[in-house]
């Protein structure tokens, strides 16, 4: 009998391989029914109908003849029904012969033991951009750190804890 962690591995590697041979019935039957998937680019699709769905319009589409491609990093057993995945990957477009470092991205994966194996609850594909934390005295820092002295003397810092709304409120239907 496989370890969690090979029937894990496999799930990522069908994951990928789902993705390559652009199925996206398949791609779809590696997640939970209620499963989130937030794209690179912050879009978020709710329910494995909804991303298989997406998914198959991206293969039959923009996404036609592509592959993924990239490496599972760690995986860490939360509890022995839950796990926290990551990985690399990238999209290799079928015109292309090497990966554009543009395009790299990390997935962090929420997988889960159901009564069908392990599948993917949550995944958060984000582009691989480190940024230099720049010195407390470099010239960023200190603009931003005038800024908001600035914005402190006029009163319109936000110092309390969720003061600025990041998504639109929700209007009943």
């Amino acid at each position: 009998m496989p370890t969690s962690h090979e029937q894990i591995t496999r799930l990522f590697n069908r994951f990928m391989q789902a993705w390559t041979d652009n199925d996206a019935a398949a791609f779809g039957a590696c997640f939970t029914d209620d499963a989130d998937y937030v794209s690179y680019d912050g879009t978020r699709a709710t329910g494995r109908s909804a991303l298989q769905d997406n998914h198959d319009r991206l293969f039959r589409g923009v996404l036609a003849g592509s592959a993924l491609v990239g490496d599972l990093e760690a995986i860490r057993p939360i509890t022995p029904d839950v796990a926290v995945v990551h990985g690399t990957a990238s999209v290799l477009m079928p015109w292309r012969s090497e990966l554009p470092k543009r395009r790299l991205s990390r997935q962090t994966l929420v997988v889960v033991r159901t009564e069908l194996g392990w599948r993917i609850s949550a995944i958060h594909n984000g582009r691989v951009r480190p940024v230099t934390i720049p010195s407390p005295d470099s010239f960023p820092s200190r603009m931003s750190q005038a800024m908001s002295r600035i914005s402190r003397r006029l009163g319109t810092n936000h110092s309390s804890p969720g003061s600025a709304q990041t998504t639109p409120p929700v209007t009943p239907a």
